[in-house]
Formats: C-alpha cells, structure tokens, sequence
C-alpha cells in the first residue's frame, strides 16, 4: 500500500521544513529522491540516498535546467513536487504592504509553482503525479495575509488547470493546503500560529511538517489513481466551522 519503489521524484523546496519531511517519507516508502533547493542540501541527499540539485524557483531558467538535469541523472520523473515558498508578512493590510516583498511572494509561491507546471511535464512519464503547495490561506481569508494568500490562490488555480490539461498523459495535478506548521519558516509566527490553532483546530495544534507529508505521500503513490485536480486541506477542520473552543471564547465574550 502507498507503495513508490521503482519511483523516482522531484520536490523543490525540500532542504527544510515540509519539503525535507516530503523527501524523507517518499524514499523510505523506496523512492529515489531528487532534493531541489536554493541553498546548499547534499547531506539530506546523502541521508536518503538521493541527488541534490540546486534551483532557483524564481527564475525560469533555472527551472528549466532543474528538470533537464533530473532526467538526464535519473531518467523520467514520476512525481514532481513543486513545494518551494516563502512567508508574507503577517499583519498588514494590502495598502500596508511593501512592493517588492510582495513581488518576491509571487515570484516564489506563484511563478516557482507555474515554471515547474510549464517544464517539470517534459521530464516526467505519461501516468506520473504532480503535487504542488498551495495553503489553507488560497481559499480561507486570514486579514493581513493578503499578498501571500493570493499567491497561494493563483496555485490552487494553477494546478487545477494544468490537471485539465495534461489528463491526456494521464499526469494527474493536485495541490496540498496547509494552515499552521511547525517549520523554520513559521518560527517567527510561532507563538501566535499556536495561539490560533489552539482555539481554532480540532486537534488544539499546529501541524508537524511530518503530518502533511503523509497526504503528499498519498497523492504521490498510484493508490490515489482516481484523485486529480483536488485541493487537499490539511487543517485539522480549522475551515470547516467553528469549533468547541471558538464557541466557548464566543459565548463567554
């Protein structure tokens, strides 16, 4: 079950947080991993028997290269994960918000997803899987998280239009949305993501970058062979309602 020995696959963003967690579950469920980062991650390649490449998802050319040199060093991919990303800035309002922090955002979490739908298919078997990071914040308003959360919309989009358009190669395209985890990245948020998710999740938590890891793992194997084009949320029923907690805060205002 869930199975990926003889797979190979590529995510980017992968020398931390929830990228490193994807890799690690996906070669101990026998995958050979490409690990693609901006900065330097040949010991999490060495650590699963994998390959680092270097990538800069913003540029183009750079995604291109990436996936000329993945197929050229293991063969056609089955599984691309386009997860690299980066963080807005809490708080502020779009009116508040700095112009090139935000084309940063775009450039990254919108453009590093779209380079990877536009090059990662031409190194990838007809039948493959391409996973890509959206958040909970595409589709579920958090005030002051404007320029990130749009860029997230724009993937969730993205990939629902690229599953349209390779089905023809049965590669299937989904996208993972996760809220609040445990990550380098969030540790500036920390003390105020587990504040939230303390009253606004089920689970009273913040996630693990291991408990998104397994949906991905999920999407990746074949055992998800009917599952395309769907936006996955890994929220511990944060946007679903409201919950015991939020209630009881609710009621006792």
């Amino acid at each position: 079950m869930f199975s990926l020995v003889n797979k190979t696959a590529l995510v980017t963003g992968a020398g931390s947080g929830i990228g490193e967690a994807i890799s690690r579950r996906l070669a101990k469920a026998g995958a050979l991993v490409i690990i693609a980062d901006l900065k330097p991650s040949q010991a999490i390649a060495d650590s699963i028997n994998g390959h680092y490449l270097e990538v800069d998802v913003s540029d183009p050319q750079s995604v291109k290269a990436l996936f000329d040199k993945a197929k050229d060093l293991v063969g056609p991919l089955d599984i691309v994960i386009n997860n690299a990303g980066i963080n807005g800035q809490d708080g502020v309002t779009f009116e508040e918000s700095d112009n090139d922090l935000t084309r940063k955002i775009f450039e990254i979490n919108t453009f590093g997803v779209i380079y990877g739908l536009k090059y990662g298919p031409a190194a990838m078997r007809d039948g493959g899987s391409i996973i890509n990071t959206a958040s909970l914040g595409g589709s579920f308003m958090f005030p002051g998280s404007g320029p990130y959360s749009a860029s997230k919309a724009a993937v969730i989009n993205a990939s629902q239009m690229a599953a349209m358009e390779l089905s023809a190669r049965k590669i299937r395209v989904n996208a993972v949305a996760p809220s609040f985890i445990n990550t380098p990245m969030a540790q500036d948020d920390r003390p105020l993501f587990d504040k939230i998710a303390k009253i606004t999740t089920c689970a009273e938590r913040i996630a693990e970058p291991e408990d998104v890891a397994a949906v991905y793992h999920f999407l990746a194997s074949d055992d998800s062979c009917y599952v395309n084009a769907q936006v996955i949320n890994v929220d511990a029923g944060m946007s679903v309602g409201l919950t015991n907690n939020e209630l009881t805060l609710i009621l006792d205002s």
